[in-house]
């Protein structure tokens, strides 16, 4: 028996935000993999071996993917939003470059999600309209040296930024030190976009001028995304638009 092995990506939350492709490829699964809140999004049904695990296990949950689809098994490895941003494709790419040889015959697929960054985007407007960086603010997988020296990189540069892991109970200090960053290097009220929980029933949208962004705006659950030097605020009797031009004045 040939296996196979998917990595999907589940989107931002919401079910209709999941692509066909990705739905397709659920419902072919023999076994779902992936970490514990995002297998919960998976429906159990006959046939279906679901797998959740915890969310510092990337390599282990790789390989036994990998394992399975060796067996013979329909793998689909599941991310929130898109596999390869800040998620399990890079994971598994690197348990198959470590592994057995004959795991890079299988039959491998990526199939990409709407990210919380594009989700949260859309509903703000266009904040991410011009050239724009994402940032992973977790330092768990690299110094947190390194993630200063990009965010003051990518300030000089005049970049739209899209922070994911803004904020956890074990590291409340990095965003406190992004905004302190942010604040000193931009030196201005450029829009702040807090999305929390986005395309979910518990989604909040916040707009708000950096030099008032205080830490507790965010949490785990929560996008962030900094406007350019060039982003603009469109007011209105609702929620106001954001949009950074396409163009930049020389």
């Amino acid at each position: 028996m040939t296996g196979s092995l998917v990595i999907a990506g589940l989107g931002p939350g919401a079910g209709s935000l999941v692509t066909p492709e990705v739905t397709d490829a659920l419902a072919q699964a023999t076994d779902v993999v992936g970490y514990i809140p995002y297998v919960a999004r998976v429906a159990a049904r006959p046939g279906l071996t679901l797998h959740p695990s915890d969310n510092r296990v990337e390599i282990d949950r790789s390989r036994h993917a990998l394992e399975l689809a060796s067996a013979g098994r329909h793998v689909v490895v599941v991310s929130s939003g898109d596999p390869g941003v800040f998620a399990m494709a890079s994971a598994v790419f690197e348990a198959l470059e470590a592994g057995p040889a004959a795991w890079r015959d299988l039959d491998i697929r990526v199939l990409p999600g709407i990210t919380a960054m594009l989700a949260a985007a859309a509903r703000a407007g266009a904040p991410l309209g011009h050239d724009f960086c994402a940032i992973n603010l977790s330092d768990n997988l690299k110094p947190w040296s390194l993630i200063e020296k990009r965010l003051r990189l990518a300030a000089e540069a005049d970049f739209a930024m899209a922070f994911y892991n803004p904020r956890s109970k074990s590291r409340p200090e990095g965003f406190t030190k992004t905004l302190q960053i942010l604040q000193e290097s931009c030196g201005d009220a450029r829009p702040v976009i807090f999305a929390r929980a986005v395309s979910t029933p518990d989604e909040t949208i916040r707009v708000v001028p950096l030099t008032e962004c205080t830490p507790d705006m965010a949490n785990m659950r929560t996008v962030v995304l900094v406007g350019s030097s060039t982003t603009r605020i469109i007011a209105r009797a609702g929620a106001p638009f954001v949009y950074t031009p396409r163009s930049v004045d020389t």
